[in-house]
């Protein structure tokens, strides 16, 4: 059932994001007067066809991984006189320009859709309260106590973790001084902190932004109840069941979840007693945690058992939202802020800053999209702009094959007043198909490595 949701919110996605891209080339051309032959979400065999009363071909095909708009070209085959003026390569470099730039622009113009539409109707989030800080960590170091709620950084406020965690990642690979403001539960008036930060670097892989600044955020605390026992594990064969109260693992007192994940994990194949409480009944029982190696080789014991999760307090809780007027800037703003941190992502991955096992292929977009799909409304929609962002940002790179490389050849036959030889074009999608390739293959290399 998990693999269908997860198809289908793939296809729902994709199609959505592909549909808009195309349609927004196919929108403009057809306001330049040029001649649509084919408008195809999804590549190879059409599995629904039908040309309309615009002479325009609409097609749904099989593989659900792109689409394109055809248009009637002297390029790629003979046009009669008659409709020589309809020829794409025959209009004017302008509106050549605006059909190309028109795809990635409606990508763009969709993310402040999507995100006006989620302030709207409201984003739910947790407080950034501080739970612990790291001892030795760039935020320890610059004094930022525990229990206080981060309120701005560098200038920008910040409301949630996700916010947080957005603004830390655009210092990633830099030095200098990190602002950051903080309100305590004593004082409504907001203390500043300075984290120096030096060449500071994230492994993404691994960890985020803020938990690499050495923030933990604050978190009720997880009583051992279980709530979850996967059948066949350790746990389900010890005679676990969900609504057990774990009161001493080996006659250690356990007091919270993670004390009894870390007395499990430190202990594969070795036999633990366990004391429970069941309703009013306290009994023993034996579990033998299984062993599972990490991708680091360190191995683990797991039982197969999960918690029960812990109810957030009320003033840990809050909603942003805006009215439909204002919430037209803030989606503005968010998107544009999206874009400048993908663009500022590509070029530390150039520089070697951010490694490039974070990018990803088709296989991650997958998971994301049934995962976000599953959580509701809101990280669907989310997912949805940030992908629509990513797509319209790549596609405005100045790389042949995708349109900012058409852009740039258009670019400069605006400069120089004729186009650019189609030797040197053909060179240049050669090499461009050639570097798109080698992404695509590194990005489904990275989707494997992840699984």
């Amino acid at each position: 059932m998990e693999i269908i949701q997860t198809l289908l919110a793939t296809i729902v996605t994709l199609g959505i994001l592909v549909t808009i891209h195309e349609w927004g080339h196919f929108w403009v051309a057809r306001r330049c007067g040029v001649q649509v032959l084919r408008f195809s979400i999804g590549f190879g065999k059409s599995l629904w066809l039908r040309k309309g009363k615009d002479g325009t071909e609409y097609s749904v095909a099989a593989i659900p991984l792109g689409g394109y708009v055809k248009m009637l070209d002297e390029r790629e085959g003979p046009v009669p006189e008659h409709l020589r003026s309809q020829a794409f390569n025959n209009k004017p470099v302008m509106q050549r320009i605006a059909i190309v730039a028109a795809g990635p622009a409606v990508n763009l113009i969709f993310a402040v859709f999507a995100y006006w539409l989620m302030f709207v109707v409201g984003v739910s989030t947790v407080v950034p309260v501080v739970g612990s800080v790291v001892p030795g960590s760039v935020i320890a170091q610059a004094g930022v106590p525990e229990g206080v709620e981060l309120v701005e950084i560098d200038g920008h406020r910040v409301r949630s973790w996700e916010e947080v965690n957005l603004r830390f990642a655009s210092r990633i690979g830099e030095s200098g001084a990190l602002t950051l403001a903080a309100i305590s539960s004593a004082s409504a008036m907001p203390t500043y902190y300075d984290v120096v930060l030096k060449d500071w670097n994230v492994d993404l892989e691994s960890e985020s932004p803020l938990f690499a600044m050495g923030i933990q955020p604050y978190r009720p605390e997880v009583k051992p109840v279980l709530g979850q026992i996967i059948p066949g594990g350790a746990a389900e064969q010890a005679g676990l069941k969900v609504g057990d109260i774990v009161v001493e693992v080996n006659a250690e007192p356990i007091d919270n979840w993670q004390a009894l994940v870390k007395i499990i994990q430190q202990s594969p194949d070795q036999e633990l007693e366990f004391l429970i409480k069941r309703g009013t009944d306290v009994r023993n029982l034996r579990v033998l945690p299984a062993s599972r190696q990490l991708d680091s080789g360190e191995i683990q014991g797991v039982i197969g058992a999960g918690v029960t999760p812990p109810q957030w307090p009320v003033a840990m809780l809050r909603t942003i939202q805006y009215g439909p007027v204002e919430a037209v800037g803030v989606a503005f703003n968010k998107t544009v802020h999206m874009v400048a941190l993908t663009l500022d992502s590509i070029g530390k991955m150039i520089g070697g800053v951010i490694s490039v096992k974070n990018l990803s292929g088709p296989i991650t977009i997958a998971k994301v999209a049934g995962a976000s799909a599953a959580s509701g409304f809101e990280p669907f929609i989310s997912f949805l702009a940030y992908l629509s962002i990513s797509l319209g940002v790549l596609n405005l790179l100045p790389i042949p094959v995708l349109d900012g490389g058409h852009l740039l050849f258009y670019g400069i036959e605006l400069v120089r007043g004729k186009p650019v030889s189609e030797r040197v074009q053909v060179i240049g999608f050669k090499l461009g198909m050639a570097l798109l390739l080698s992404l695509m293959t590194l990005a489904i290399v990275n989707d494997f490595m992840r699984l």
